[in-house]
């Protein structure tokens, strides 16, 4: 396997994606074909090593719950509530929903979120006459944003938090938190002068939402008690994680065949799986294996190296070269091998005699997650939403998205900068 070759197909594949040449399940699939073709890895380890199964399985049951609960007019119900808690007004929606997501994203996986949010999502745009584009932006941005705040939110966190035994749930939201605070509102304070002019709500809406009665649009034929009940067991399955470290994947499986059990006379089960996102589900089938090329070719293992060659051991530079050089990797490849990549790298370093590496791994963590947020690629919950977004025939278009997902990343990049210098530098540094 030559790795340049390797590096060839990766860059063409990230080109047709980009310019959306062809249609991107095809194009991330073909990646994975080709990668298979070149010998870049044996069909064994791209079965068992690269493609991720426990997240293409959490989509999968958590398509069919969402599916099913969606058919109890539950997400409508839940819209209409929120838009007539802030009288229609589209900026304190955009404000509220981005609040849901990015605490939601916090404590149970930010794909889950993604899901869960993207339906009600459409029915108040719709609801409202509102563009969805804004919305959906926010609520990725939100997701990852979120995420970076704890132990549980993102996979990389959960990763650094079982490679430093002292990083506890409480060290992430000591640390993390007070920094991801100030992203969002800073990120929030963008989208709301951004977008300011197109989620003006007209005032007939608003009298018309006055009158719609939010309970009306549930469905009780429907299994709706049925849905919210395994909806509810299964979130509270997740955000138990911490105390009896049942696998979130586990629990969605368990959720998603439980209500097909008890709906079975409602809903055959043909029916339901023919309304799962396949598509979704071999997009990341492909992006999986076009990373695990990469990876396999030595490139992400080069890349850990470099930045840590280039700073000499030195505290400060080291923990910018991490926070910068993992963020603008983790825009372009999936954050998840470059952090794995990146943790031997860093525990060797501390075996050079540098002393209280914590700068370095918190900065890890920062770039990992925000910069899931420079690009439609960046992040597992920006692929869903955007998926979510093309089967109601809204397409997040690539570089419209760019316009606004590399501003921000780089934003919350130099935040995050600023604070782990006078939060950690300055008082090792004795300054």
């Amino acid at each position: 396997m030559s790795p340049t070759l390797v590096l060839i197909v990766f860059i063409l594949v990230y080109f047709l994606l980009i310019t959306e040449k062809w249609n991107r399940v095809l194009a991330a699939m073909a990646g994975g074909a080709v990668m298979l073709l070149i010998g870049a890895f044996p069909i064994e380890k791209a079965l068992f090593t690269y493609i991720d199964w426990k997240t293409i399985a959490l989509l999968f049951a958590m398509m069919i719950i969402v599916t099913m609960t969606s058919k109890t007019g539950f997400f409508e119900y839940l819209a209409i509530r929120m838009a007539q808690l802030v009288n229609g007004n589209g900026l304190a929606l955009l404000v509220f929903f981005s609040l849901l997501a990015a605490a939601g994203s916090a404590f149970l996986a930010n794909v889950t979120i993604a899901m869960l949010l993207v339906p009600i999502l459409f029915k108040l745009t719709k609801l409202l006459d509102l563009p969805p584009i804004p919305y959906l932006i926010m609520t990725i941005l939100a997701c990852n944003i979120g995420g970076t705040a704890t132990l549980i939110g993102d996979p990389p966190n959960m990763m650094i938090g079982q490679a430093v035994k002292h990083f506890t749930f409480n060290a992430f939201l000591e640390n993390l938190l007070p920094v991801v605070s100030i992203v969002y509102v800073v990120t929030l304070l963008i989208m709301g002068a951004v977008y300011r002019e197109h989620i003006h709500v007209k005032e007939d809406r608003k009298l018309l939402l006055k009158g719609v009665q939010a309970k009306d649009f549930l469905k009780k034929n429907n299994g709706l008690f049925q849905s919210i009940s395994v909806l509810l067991m299964v979130l509270a399955g997740f955000s138990l994680y911490p105390m009896f470290h049942l696998d979130v994947t586990t629990v969605a499986i368990a959720g998603a065949v439980l209500l097909m059990l008890l709906l079975e006379k409602i809903y055959p089960p043909e029916s339901i799986l023919k309304e799962v996102e396949w598509g979704t589900l071999f997009f990341f089938i492909g992006l999986f294996l076009l990373v695990g090329g990469i990876e396999e070719a030595g490139f992400i293992d080069e890349a850990a190296r470099e930045i840590i060659r280039a700073t000499d051991g030195d505290m400060q530079k080291t923990s910018f070269a991490i926070l910068w050089g993992t963020g603008i990797l983790s825009a372009v490849v999936d954050n998840i091998p470059f952090v794995a990549a990146m943790i031997p790298v860093i525990q060797e370093f501390g075996e050079f005699g540098m002393v209280n590496m914590d700068p370095v791994w918190w900065s890890l963590a920062l770039g990992a997650c925000l910069g899931g947020n420079g690009t439609l690629l960046g992040s597992s919950s920006n692929l869903v939403i955007a998926g979510l977004a093309a089967k109601e025939n809204v397409h997040i278009k690539f570089y419209q998205y760019l316009l606004i997902g590399v501003p921000i990343t780089l934003i919350s990049l130099a935040v995050s900068s600023v604070y782990v210098y006078f939060k950690y530098l300055r008082p090792f540094m004795g300054g």
